[in-house]
């Protein structure tokens, strides 16, 4: 049996080789360490993410198959459309994460609990303070009523979370981030593990090798830190998203 690996608290850069992630569970790679920037920035940019619930040890994850959405396919369809003709929606970009995440830690219908244990949450503001996470907001006037965020590397935006209180604008959040990320030349938006919902929302099936070479080059290209909060998406304005 494979032993997990411990991570060194003193070495956040330095994580296995997620080839040699588990197959059962899948994707498990290592376990310790801490939710520093440095650690999850390195992470990503590895193809990692730290996945785990209230109580356990932090774990890392690369699972294989890798769930992506290529950036530049995702487009409002006919029936979201049509949903969103009578609704007085707007968005935003980086105007309420913490709104958002916290919103995504919410427990759901028939859930127990959240992966979004309060040491996530902390990091993830953390991260986003320091300009690499990011959020879109759907409001109905002052009321927030869907959103998703993650964590843009180079040019590869990391989708961590999404939530919705209104039918559909969740959908409305994530195609929007999408279009924005097209349009700043982010090719993908990695989802993680693929379920019938994404996969029905247009995501597809990566091998993690693939993944890999796509994340290391992107990684290495310039990124855009810093507040998003200027940029609106069009997706509302009329014949906009396709």
């Amino acid at each position: 049996m494979m032993r997990l690996p411990l991570l060194d608290p003193d070495e956040p850069d330095r994580f296995p080789d997620p080839g040699h992630a588990l197959a059962d569970p899948n994707g498990l790679l290592a376990f310790g360490g801490d939710l520093s920037p440095r650690r999850l920035l390195a992470a990503y940019r590895k193809g990692i993410f730290p996945w785990f619930g209230e109580g356990e040890p932090i774990l890392w994850w690369s699972p294989d198959p890798r769930c992506v959405f290529p950036t530049a396919a995702l487009r409002i369809n006919r029936s979201l459309r049509r949903q969103l003709r009578d609704k007085p929606w707007r968005l935003s970009v980086d105007h309420a994460f913490e709104q958002v995440i916290r919103a995504c830690a919410a427990p759901r219908a028939n859930d127990s609990g959240t992966w979004l244990v309060p040491a996530m949450l902390d990091a993830y503001v953390r991260l986003h303070k320091l300009g690499h996470a990011h959020s879109v907001e759907v409001w109905d006037g002052e009321r927030l009523v869907g959103g998703i965020y993650g964590v843009a590397v180079g040019r590869l935006f990391c989708g961590e979370s999404m939530f919705s209180a209104e039918s559909g604008s969740s959908k409305l959040a994530l195609v929007a981030l999408a279009q924005l990320l097209h349009e700043m030349d982010f090719p993908l938006l990695d989802a993680q593990v693929s379920n019938a919902h994404t996969l029905g929302l247009g995501a597809i099936e990566m091998p993690r090798m693939e993944f890999l070479r796509q994340v290391a080059q992107l990684g290495r290209m310039p990124g855009l830190a810093g507040s998003w909060a200027d940029f609106t998406p069009r997706l509302l304005q009329p014949g906009a998203g396709g």
